[in-house]
């Protein structure tokens, strides 16, 4: 923390016990002569917290500095006593949010969007994916993919993402110029993978690549075990050693299909989430993909163990892969996220679709329309999907201390209108292209129209490309 912020969190702090007669979750008088200096403020607009109150303020404001939240309040509180060389003025109909998280997803798949659709996992996986993969993933491939992936959840409201995929040295510099923050997880896999020869060669992937980024301020670097069906005990044991020498969140996907039950019980009599406590896997550093195939006793111990777990119900039901259960998850205490998971499966990234589609999933399910209401459901892209990543204390609110990760929600477009209840809309009529601003780190990657990070045309040249070497590839594969 510098200095700066320091002093002004001290600021912030008196004034909250001041005489102002200021209400709200950020009462920032001036500190003296003139106005506090700021980096950044965003002023009006409904301002949609996330905060443990679930705070909402109508005409609201926020002053940025050194990338966090200094101050939160009305934009009337906010203007007295901030100053800014950048000025975002929000709508007075627009919604301003926390930074949607997408918390699970294999980015530079955007590249294989509808190259096989409509089939079951193993068979999409087995006989598609990972055939194309091998014929045509590179770095070149996977840093194209990512910036193309990047230019869609910027422009949708996603400020941080969960990545499990292969040269993700490549992701994480995609990462780092785009401005957005994210997990990048190095595959591990016994056979074969575009970058590694064997699980031994990614471990060793990994080490470096943790290594190289262990001091970036919006990239963590770990390893991304595949799945309990796919490796050894023994490997996800030195997997998870790796990352826990580190200090690093380990990413794994958990219980996706009936099939991966069977396959884990005929091999050790258990269900997947159980053999992973066997082998001493499980913790509150372990974010888990889908978790769809449980029961009782798998979701106390993914309880007991403080997992976090990513719902993906685009991808989930696309293949037909079942149904999360993940009210039952809630009330035992574990912290459910959301994810979009790859577009070869989804086949977007809008994370609002997602969204609107984890609660009516669940009331389905369920034969129950309360069941997970907006203001849940908006948690688990916000909030809860960052408790799910151990990210709490940094992002998934507006709070005074936390990183100025947010986006605004263009509130008067004929989807969002008329507005009574912000939580529902944002839920069921939102999507990510009613998005007209993306911040991260106080630093504005999208706004109306324009990216400031990415260069967009180029990008998208560089995908339509690399579309004709793919569809040759997989030919010549198939």
């Amino acid at each position: 923390m510098s200095a700066r912020l320091a002093t002004l969190r001290s600021v912030v702090a008196l004034a909250a016990i001041s005489a102002t007669g200021c209400a709200g979750p950020g009462n920032t008088p001036a500190t003296g002569e003139g106005r506090t200096a700021a980096d950044l403020l965003v002023l009006g607009g409904t301002f949609v917290t996330m905060d443990p109150d679930r705070t909402v303020i109508a005409d609201g404001g926020i002053a940025v500095v050194d990338g966090a939240i200094a101050a939160i309040g009305t934009a009337a509180e906010i203007e007295a006593a901030w100053d800014a060389d950048e000025v975002i003025a929000a709508g007075q109909r627009d919604m301003v949010i926390p930074g949607l998280i997408n918390g699970h997803g294999h980015a530079a798949m955007v590249l294989l969007r509808g190259i096989a659709d409509d089939l079951a996992l193993m068979d999409w996986l087995e006989n598609y994916i990972f055939p194309a993969e091998a014929a045509t993933v590179t770095a070149e491939f996977v840093r194209v993919g990512t910036q193309l992936a990047a230019l869609e959840m910027i422009r949708t409201g996603t400020t941080t993402f969960v990545d499990m995929y292969y040269f993700e040295d490549e992701v994480a510099k995609v990462v780092d110029e785009s401005g957005m923050r994210a997990i990048v997880g190095e595959t591990v896999l016994e056979f074969p993978v575009p970058d590694a020869a064997s699980a031994n060669e990614a471990l060793a992937h990994t080490r470096a690549l943790i290594n190289k980024w262990k001091d970036h301020p919006r990239v963590t670097a770990t390893a991304a075990p595949h799945a309990p069906y796919t490796l050894q005990p023994e490997t996800l044991q030195r997997t998870v050693a790796l990352t826990r020498e580190h200090g690093v969140p380990v990413l794994i996907h958990l219980a996706e299909t009936s099939d991966e039950v069977r396959q884990i019980g005929e091999r050790y009599d258990r269900t997947p989430t159980e053999h992973l406590e066997a082998i001493g896997f499980l913790g509150p550093d372990v974010i888990a993909a889908h978790a769809v195939w449980l029961d009782d006793t798998d979701i106390e111990i993914l309880a007991r163990h403080g997992v976090g777990v990513i719902h993906n119900p685009e991808s989930n039901m696309k293949l037909a892969s079942g149904t999360m259960r993940v009210e039952d998850l809630l009330r035992a205490g574990v912290a459910v996220g959301i994810g979009t998971d790859g577009a070869a499966s989804n086949n977007d990234l809008d994370m609002f679709g997602a969204t609107f589609l984890a609660p009516l999933l669940q009331k389905h399910m369920r034969n129950d329309p309360t069941a997970l209401p907006a203001t849940e459901a908006l948690a688990m892209a916000t909030i809860s999907g960052a408790r799910a990543l151990g990210l709490e204390a940094e992002i998934g609110s507006l709070e005074i201390g936390k990183r100025a990760d947010l986006a605004i929600v263009s509130g008067n477009l004929p989807n969002l209108v008329p507005r009574y209840d912000p939580y529902s809309h944002l839920v069921y009529a939102t999507r990510g292209s009613n998005v007209r601003v993306t911040i991260v780190d106080g630093r504005v990657l999208y706004k109306d129209g324009v990216f400031s990070t990415i260069d967009h045309d180029a990008v998208l040249a560089a995908a339509w490309v690399l579309r004709d070497q793919i569809e040759a590839a997989v030919a010549d594969a198939r």
